[in-house]
């Protein structure tokens, strides 16, 4: 198997590293222009190239877009026209996104939508306690983190995060939305309140609110922010059955025990895979998940748990969310 990174940032030496694991002698190619990039790739061994073309006329299996989201429509595009089975990471913008579908269907190609959120084990956990319920619930949810922390070796003005079309609130929402939307139901209505909290060189704003219902009668309040000094993950939902409590990490989801009246910690990892240089609630484990769903849909013709189609409806509500 050959396969192409575009893209040899941090996310696209994840993909690499956890590629090489999952596949026993894969052939990997990457493209940058960027010369620190391009000298870290050489010192990896890994062949760079700097146009895309050229690397395609390498004739890649598969290929992994990792570029910054406003660059990946193009990018995915010309990979379908070649035929090569793709895996974008997150995007912000459905921009081509009809064209993308059209072009797929015609080629006969895999377009696989990262959404790592739905590959977290304490997702999939929680997810399954809602499902079990048969009463509505409310959920409170917050997730924030000081914008110029989240890449603190680089300006967040470089970064797309500190851009108005791919800021980083708006990343926020389009990590989490999905397993919301796939754990709560489809969203039937949605409001919101924001505002500036920072005095940072941005033209966003970088704290929302957004207040959700879902059409089978749940209802939640999201706030997502770039202001938070110390970063934080809060869930908790309410409801008659279910009492449930998780901040983000692999060992902290926590239920009420409703006839002992206790909380219960709940486990769902045997071990985690971590690499230093990420936050300690970061494990590879969900990406690694992500890539074995990616092959099998491109080798078994397994249907994805996520995909363009899905992403498109998710980023109609970040937009009704940020008043466009």
């Amino acid at each position: 198997m050959k396969a192409l990174i575009v893209g040899y940032g941090s996310m696209g030496r994840r993909r690499i590293r956890l590629l090489q694991k999952i596949v026993n002698d894969v052939d990997i190619i990457a493209v940058d222009s960027n010369p620190e990039r391009v000298k870290q790739a050489e010192e990896a061994g890994i062949r760079n190239y700097t146009d895309l073309k050229r690397a395609m006329e390498e004739k890649p299996d598969i290929a992994f877009v990792c570029t910054s989201p406003g660059h990946h429509a193009e990018i995915i595009l010309q990979l379908i026209e070649e035929g090569i089975h793709t895996f974008t990471e997150l995007n912000l913008l459905d921009n081509e996104y009809d064209k993308i579908i059209s072009a797929a269907s015609e080629k006969n190609c895999v377009v696989f939508m990262s959404s790592t959120m739905l590959y977290n084990k304490m997702i999939n956990k929680i997810d399954e306690l809602v499902k079990k319920t048969t009463k509505p619930l409310t959920y409170i949810y917050h997730i924030g983190q000081y914008l110029p922390d989240w890449h603190p070796w680089e300006s967040y003005k470089d970064f797309f995060i500190g851009r108005k079309e791919t800021n980083g609130v708006r990343e926020i929402f389009a990590i989490q939305l999905p397993w919301i939307i796939n754990t709560f139901g489809k969203i039937s209505s949605v409001t919101s309140n924001a505002q500036r909290c920072t005095g940072l060189d941005i033209e966003f704003n970088d704290s929302i609110i957004a207040d959700m219902r879902h059409e089978n009668g749940n209802i939640g309040v999201f706030l997502a922010d770039t202001v938070s000094r110390k970063a934080i993950t809060s869930l908790e939902i309410i409801g008659e059955e279910l009492h449930l409590f998780w901040h983000g990490h692999n060992d902290d989801l926590e239920v009420y025990n409703i006839e002992n009246k206790t909380i219960e910690k709940i486990s769902v990892y045997d071990n985690v895979e971590h690499t230093d240089g990420y936050a300690d609630n970061i494990i590879e484990n969900q990406y690694s998940d992500e890539i074995s769903d990616f092959l099998n849909a491109v080798y078994k013709g397994i249907t994805p748990k996520y995909s363009i189609e899905k992403d498109k409806y998710t980023l109609s509500i970040i937009d009704k969310i940020e008043g466009k």
